[in-house]
């Protein structure tokens, strides 16, 4: 079985086999004082691991941008006693899968593996943690992999739009650097930058750990020490402000010769501890949530042909929150799209989203959260995600409740306070006629 597998296996966190997700997780606390969520799953010889550390791409130095992507892509590349090639033979020889990368927020960890192959991955997971090599050759290669893409996306009308958006609307702030850096930036960084972001990131007072498979509780405590029990307990990060929304109103136009315009638009959004958010979340995907009974997707799609996808969602980080949305069109209908797009924003701030589209929203919503349950590593996933956001394990049933709650009343004073004027930040990459 290859770890590939190992994403597709069943897992038995499902709400027609449990009235609670959350009764079926352990908090435990190794002896060493490592903290992680457990759901032990006998039903396959599995366990999936997931990890962070708060502080990703956020913590790249001034002016060094993509430091923390460099570095999660070389903590595999040779630790302890193995260089790149044979610590990759190692993983290898065990079917062992383990990887790791840098958002704007944390630094995550992922660890796949077969039960019986559990210590020699827990084994190899703790050199990369713990005893990176970061070697010359493989530093040189794996710039050189990130200069490759990041050249391909100079062109790409989706990357140059999303860059751009996300430019104006985090003006000065973390946020809106991006987090794979910049190429005329990437030859400038260097091993000790590396090193010093791993020592100031990598701590035990901002770990966050997720269990899932066959393994029990004791077991797993001995293997965390081995990991995590050597690492600092204080983190040395650098204080992350609060992101304002930049440029609300304004449209930027980036100049790309292709026949299709590809649009970014958004606005300030809702923080998820905020009282109306789950109202918000309803009310965001009546708008444009990805399913054909959304308003944009009748409106700019099935009625006007304007575009094939058109979408809206909320975007949360620990600092800031966003309504985001793009669609790509014709040229000559970039204007016309981004009219209608905005019509329906209005329309839903002002009057609100019909009986029974609030139906509908809340249905789906509720009813497509067994799918993020359905494999050891997507159940993985979802009990990291609450963990770094800062949440306790009765969210996991707390959420749909939430969302079943939320009235008409509700819905119609989160579309106001989510869409407000209808005022976007729009960003365009492509030749738009009007725009």
């Amino acid at each position: 079985m290859t770890p590939t597998a190992a994403l597709e296996t069943p897992a038995p966190l499902k709400p027609a086999e449990s009235r609670s997700r959350a009764a079926q997780v352990q908090k435990i606390v190794s002896s060493g004082g490592v903290e992680a969520w457990l759901v032990e799953d006998y039903a396959v010889p599995l366990v999936a691991v997931e990890f962070a550390f708060k502080g990703g791409a956020s913590q790249d130095p001034a002016g060094k941008p993509g430091t923390a992507n460099l570095l999660s892509g070389l903590l595999d590349e040779g630790a302890g006693p193995y260089d790149a090639e044979g610590f990759h033979r190692a993983l290898d020889e065990d079917a062992i899968e383990l990887s790791f990368s840098a958002d704007r927020d944390n630094f995550h960890g992922r660890l796949q593996t077969l039960s019986r192959n559990v210590a020699p991955a827990f084994s190899l997971m703790r050199l990369a943690v713990n005893e990176a090599r970061l070697d010359d050759e493989p530093f040189k290669r794996v710039s050189s992999q990130i200069a490759a893409s990041l050249k391909r996306e100079v062109n790409d009308p989706d990357h140059v739009a999303s860059r751009a958006f996300r430019e104006k609307a985090y003006l000065g702030h973390p946020y809106g650097r991006p987090v794979r850096g910049d190429l005329d930036v990437l030859p400038t960084l260097t091993r000790d930058d590396l090193v010093d972001l791993r020592t100031a990131v990598f701590a035990r007072e901002t770990l966050k750990i997720a269990v899932v498979g066959a393994i029990d509780a004791e077991a797993l405590k001995r293997h965390l020490d081995d990991v995590f029990g050597a690492l600092p307990q204080a983190a040395g990060l650098i204080a992350t402000p609060e992101a304002e929304f930049s440029s609300l109103g304004q449209r930027f136009v980036v100049d790309v010769d292709v026949p299709q315009s590809t649009i970014r638009f958004g606005r300030p959004g809702l923080a998820q501890r905020d009282p109306d958010f789950f109202a918000g979340m309803v009310v965001n995907h009546v708008l444009g949530g990805g399913v054909f009974s959304a308003r944009l997707f009748r409106e700019v799609r099935e009625k006007r042909g304007l575009a094939y996808s058109v979408y809206s969602q909320l975007l949360n980080y620990d600092h800031g929150a966003m309504l985001y949305g793009g669609t790509s069109t014709k040229n000559e209908r970039a204007a016309e799209s981004m009219a209608v797009i905005e019509a329906e924003i209005r329309n839903l701030s002002e009057v609100g989203p019909t009986e029974e589209e609030l139906d509908k929203a809340k249905k789906y919503l509720i009813g497509s959260y067994a799918l993020r349950f359905d494999t050891s590593t997507k159940i993985a996933s979802q009990l990291l995600h609450l963990q770094t956001d800062g949440f306790d394990v009765d969210q996991l049933d707390e959420r749909n409740r939430r969302i079943a709650a939320a009235t008409m009343e509700d819905a119609k004073r989160a579309a106001k306070r989510l869409f407000g004027d209808a005022s976007l930040l729009v960003a365009v990459a492509g030749r738009p006629v009007g725009m």
